[in-house]
């Protein structure tokens, strides 16, 4: 991405990314048509393409096809690298590069890097950069090292290494990718591991990890080494996602402890393990050790409101954001005991930031809603509401869960699928980007008068 190329035309760093994304994937998909990525030595539909590698590189995890059966290793790769730059960001790859080369990070790519991360100011990003790359790497490789404890012996060394790596990749970056289906069948994910702890354990910390923000893992690190004060940003980052996450557990364990199509022949230890994953898994990754069919309904609706609110901000995840929907809810809290000001952690949060994270609320319904309801037009009677929602709603906060309805899509719906999740990647953080942008004054102020709310 060179500095005249942005100039020449006048680039914006949210257009960059935005660009940037859309090119990505359409690489990725000319690349999976390739009869060299499919194990049939076949072209695959380009429909089907673009639906895989925009689920890739924008780490959401919903397939049309079996990434198992139908891709090779060459396929498998390229999904598997498009899931890595779609977690870091391509602009992250980019300053790689460029420390590779020895080459200097040009202003543009410095201010197009600070979109990318949400960063408050410019100094000290490519430093940041290189820190997350170290950490990502670092603590992929120590999981994948894990799951080949585990894998190896099913399924052989060379084998065991490679889906180690891979899966490793998917659930750092959220992804939610698996690619056991000529081992345990056709979309089965991690169902075939739901009584091993070593996997489901590495797995969702994998997950809640690459979820809480690269900004959150670096600052903890920083407080370990200069016993600084937590930010008001991470705590609530923090708080949010650990009560998330045991409040989730404890629930799904009550929804889903007798149903015996999901845990009600598990032990109880066996029970709790797939509520904590269950409980993890929905809020962007994707992976999935129950039949998400087979749960009740007051679990599947669970799981929808999960996937909605996503991970934290300037993290691998989607959805709304946690930090967002913890600032809504202390806000209407804070108004509804006649305070002024929101506060968090005895700390007062700018109005501008709490209209921000309503506004990005509110585009989030609006966009589930619409495309919702688009999908039903299309789609007629072939599916109900519930399964339409679960399967949007999955796509915006770049989830992958599935009720088993994706294969089922006709093209335009593929399509439409494929959009959502790119909206889920890009879209949210767009509109973060340019609500963030300085404010213009008016030059003139309309009469006020008083509407009846409520």
């Amino acid at each position: 991405m060179k500095e005249s190329f942005i100039n020449k035309f006048k680039l914006t760093p949210v257009q960059v990314l935005s660009i940037g994304f859309a090119i990505i994937i359409l690489i990725g998909a000319i690349l999976l048509t390739l009869p060299i990525s499919t194990n049939s030595g076949k072209h695959t539909s380009f429909i089907d393409c673009i639906f895989t590698a925009t689920s890739a590189l924008c780490v959401t995890g919903l397939v049309t096809l079996d990434s198992g059966i139908h891709w090779n290793y060459f396929g498998r790769t390229v999904i598997m690298l498009l899931i890595q730059i779609g977690g870091l960001g391509f602009m992250t790859f980019s300053t790689l590069i460029a420390l590779m080369v020895g080459r200097r990070v040009t202003i543009s790519e410095r201010l197009i890097i600070q979109e990318a991360f949400n960063s408050l100011n410019i100094q000290g990003l490519v430093k940041m950069t290189k820190s997350i790359l170290i950490f990502t790497f670092g603590v992929e490789g120590l999981a994948a090292v894990i799951l080949a404890t585990q894998f190896i012996p099913k399924i052989g060394f060379l084998k065991g290494i490679y889906y180690s790596i891979f899966h490793s990749v998917s659930a750092f970056c959220n992804a939610g990718f698996d690619i056991f289906g000529k081992e345990y069948g056709p979309f089965k994910n991690m169902i075939s591991f739901n009584t091993n702890p070593i996997v489901i354990i590495c797995i969702a910390m994998l997950i809640i990890i690459g979820g809480m923000g690269f900004g959150v893992v670096l600052e903890l690190y920083a407080y370990n080494k200069s016993k600084r004060k937590i930010s008001l940003h991470t705590k609530l980052a923090l708080t949010t996602t650990i009560v998330l996450i045991f409040g989730g557990m404890i629930l799904f364990f009550i929804f889903e402890y007798n149903n015996p199509e999901t845990m009600g022949t598990m032990g109880i230890g066996h029970k709790l393990l797939n509520s904590f994953f269950a409980s993890v898994t929905p809020r962007t990754a994707g992976f999935s050790s129950l039949n998400a069919t087979s749960m009740i309904g007051a679990s599947r609706f669970l799981t929808i409101i999960y996937m909605f609110i996503g991970g934290s901000p300037g993290s691998t995840a989607g959805g709304i954001k946690t930090v967002t929907f913890s600032l809504v809810l202390a806000a209407i809290y804070s108004s509804i005991r006649g305070h002024e000001d929101t506060t968090l952690f005895k700390k007062t949060v700018g109005k501008d930031l709490v209209k921000k994270a309503f506004i990005i609320l509110i585009v989030g319904v609006i966009i589930v809603i619409t495309m919702t309801m688009l999908l039903s037009i299309i789609e007629g009677n072939k599916g109900n509401l519930e399964i339409y929602l679960y399967e949007v709603t999955s796509a915006f906060g770049t989830v992958g869960l599935s009720l088993d309805y994706s294969p089922k899509l006709y093209s335009i719906s593929k399509m439409l699928i494929a959009f959502t999740m790119y909206l889920g990647r890009v879209g949210p953080l767009t509109v973060a980007l340019a609500l963030g942008k300085a404010k213009k004054a008016d030059h003139f102020k309309y009469p006020e008068e008083k509407i009846l709310i409520g």
